[in-house]
């Protein structure tokens, strides 16, 4: 018998061949498989993620749809506004103490419902002990020994930070675990740098041969300036809700009262926002350059007059910038 030994020079020149090649901007489309509906949400910190998807999800039961809302944010506070300002243990921290307490996790220790919503966190590792984008990938790494692709939903919601850029925070994109993706955002230009730098990591995959794209903007705390209305139009998504900046709304988030629900005043506000998030399909975006996204603002309030002022070796040096002295031997005569 006779071993097959393979040609590690082959090999290698296959391998540094397809890395030589430029991605196919030709996307395959194909049918989803699954009826369930995977969607990202990302945003910058605080622009209001965790209200808009407590309150998404909460509409969407009440019109009868099965939801699975997963926190993905090491704050862990998606959930939050849904159990009334009630933190439930975190699949990252339930797991390390099950691991050294012998035990396996189970989903009705990590996974509760309300409203007919069901909802968990994934967590995330103390401040200084550990990264962010690992423990997501920890905890879907968990989710699907728990059995996570046999489960019967008509939507998971994710929420990620949109801050940071670092791999895991990117898995959904990346790891085409998503169909589509969902940002929000507000009239300031914070929150759409995040919005556009979650565009360009959607554009960068397609490249490379994904499949998620950008279903749409959510405007929250919209004060009317029309910022974010702009760079939805500009990047070429559909706005699929704009959240005024109400003080109900305010009051009633701070509370932790859920108002994606027909009995407020809100309801058909969030039941739009429903249907627009499931029929919107992924579209690649056309992500904006900086100055382009600083176009969107009016010079004063971004500074974007400014010229740039190249400093110098002299400038660096201050006073150390006398000429130093050379030990080179000049023969004038030679």
């Amino acid at each position: 018998m006779t071993l097959d030994v393979p040609n590690i020079k082959d090999y290698d020149a296959g391998l540094r061949a397809e890395a030589a090649e430029e991605p196919t901007l030709e996307i395959p489309q194909s049918e989803p498989t699954k009826k369930t509906q995977i969607i990202a949400i990302y945003g910058k910190g605080g622009i209001g993620k965790s209200f808009t998807l407590a309150n998404l999800s909460h509409m969407m039961a009440e019109m009868g749809k099965r939801v699975l809302l997963i926190g993905c944010d090491p704050k862990s506070d998606t959930t939050s506004l849904l159990f009334g300002g009630k933190a439930c243990p975190t699949i990252i921290e339930t797991s390390t103490k099950k691991k050294l307490a012998g035990e396996e996790v189970k989903v009705g220790d990590v996974c509760f419902k309300r409203g007919g919503v069901y909802a968990m966190e994934l967590g995330g590792p103390e401040v200084g002990r550990g990264c962010g984008g690992r423990g997501i990938i920890h905890g879907f790494e968990t989710l699907e020994k728990l059995g996570f692709h046999d489960w019967d939903f008509d939507y998971v919601l994710l929420d990620f930070l949109g801050d940071v850029v670092c791999g895991g925070f990117g898995l959904p994109i990346a790891r085409d675990m998503a169909q589509k993706v969902i940002v929000v955002g507000s009239n300031d230009l914070q929150s759409l740098y995040v919005a556009n730098n979650v565009c360009s990591a959607v554009e960068y995959f397609r490249k490379l041969g994904g499949n998620v794209g950008v279903a749409g903007l959510v405007i929250n705390k919209d004060d009317g300036t029309g910022e974010a209305a702009a760079f939805a139009e500009a990047v070429g998504i559909p706005i699929l809700a704009s959240i005024p900046a109400d003080e109900d709304l305010r009051r009633k988030s701070a509370n932790y009262l859920i108002v994606g629900s027909h009995a407020t005043q809100w309801g058909a506000l969030f039941e739009e926002l429903a249907i627009n998030v499931d029929v919107a399909p992924p579209l690649r975006p056309k992500p904006l350059s900086q100055d382009g996204l600083l176009a969107l603002f009016s010079a004063e309030t971004t500074g974007a007059g400014f010229v740039l002022d190249p400093a110098t070796d002299e400038d660096m040096r201050g006073k150390y910038a006398g000429q130093k002295v050379s030990l080179e031997v000049v023969y004038d005569n030679a």
